[in-house]
């Protein structure tokens, strides 16, 4: 049966905002309790400036507390492609686009931080979280 609907569960991570010069947005820790494994979709807003860069960084641990950086082993793509370069800015691509990453590793707890470095404007970020691959299913809706 085709049915992602009642064998996932989405919570936010970083509410979609203006990030700000150089800063930082720190992510909403995640607990992965019960889901197999977890995928972070970032969309990023209408960007304008070339020079604008937002790297994204992914936590994980056993406890809230003590979050590490995730080993690349343990990641589905690259915390690389899943930030926005600086360059050119075209609609789809350096702009209003959507990108991903995914967690396979074993730690309980997770967390994503958006951090921009540029001077000017950056449009706006967000961060979700699609749990999935439940132990129990179906998931209750939200």
């Amino acid at each position: 049966m085709n049915d992602l609907h009642n064998n996932m569960r989405t919570k936010n991570v970083i509410t979609g905002a203006a990030i700000g010069s150089n800063a930082t947005k720190t992510g909403l820790v995640i607990d992965r309790q019960g889901y197999g494994g977890v995928e972070f979709v970032a969309t990023y807003g209408s960007v304008t400036t070339t020079g604008t860069a937002v790297t994204m960084v992914a936590f994980e641990g056993d406890v809230t507390g003590t979050l590490t950086s995730v080993a690349d082993t343990d990641l589905l793509g690259t915390e690389a492609l899943f930030s926005l370069a600086a360059g050119a800015r075209v609609a789809g691509t350096g702009k209003e686009v959507t990108k991903r990453l995914g967690y396979k590793g074993n730690k309980r707890y997770l967390r994503v931080d958006a951090v921009q470095t540029g001077v000017t404007s950056v449009g706006t970020v967000g961060v979700a979280a699609i749990l999935h691959n439940p132990t129990l299913a179906p998931t209750t809706n939200p």
